[in-house]
């Protein structure tokens, strides 16, 4: 998710460069919003004391899953 934000946040700095005002203010909303998602996901996970780790595959587009206890 924090790829996509970061992507969003691109995308509205090209947009702005070549005059696209609607376009940039679109994407940086979407960045906005999905950054903040990321952090809120971030302080549930410090709060609940899980730790995350990929579910063992290789590709860059893996899904994550809670790790309980060491």
């Amino acid at each position: 998710m924090l790829r996509y934000a970061i992507i969003f946040l691109i995308i509205a700095l090209i947009a702005e460069a070549f005059g696209a005002g609607g376009v940039a203010g679109e994407a940086s909303w979407i960045a906005h919003v999905l950054l903040v998602m990321v952090v809120i996901f971030i302080l549930i996970s410090f709060v609940s004391g899980r730790r995350w780790t990929t579910c063992g595959l290789t590709s860059s587009w893996v899904m994550l899953r809670p790790v309980f206890g060491d």
